[in-house]
């Protein structure tokens, strides 16, 4: 059994008009490729280290499937509206079966 796979982004929006447009086009892709939304925004406190205003944790059945709904060329049409609109970091990761 393969296991899950994560995004984990971080991000300062400037723009949330623009910044919807991106959500509505990233939800082909993410429905294409299982991705479900663990964390969407909502109330964070930075507790050490530095951080973005917005966190969102999204789920993959499984990491192959998370990379590869980052590489499609459905997200990459939503990522170029994102990068006009938001800063931050966007990382991949694995899951741990305990």
């Amino acid at each position: 059994m393969s296991k899950k796979g994560y995004w984990i982004g971080n991000m300062d929006v400037r723009d949330a008009q623009v910044y919807e447009k991106y959500r509505a086009a990233n939800a082909k892709p993410f429905a294409e490729y299982g991705a479900k939304f663990l964390v969407r925004g909502g109330t964070q406190q930075v507790r050490e280290g530095t951080a973005h205003a917005r966190t969102v944790v999204i789920e993959f059945p499984s990491y192959a499937e998370a990379v590869a709904c980052y590489e499609s060329a459905g997200y990459q049409n939503a990522k170029d509206i994102r990068m006009t609109v938001a800063d931050g970091s966007l990382i991949i990761v694995e899951g741990y079966d305990a």
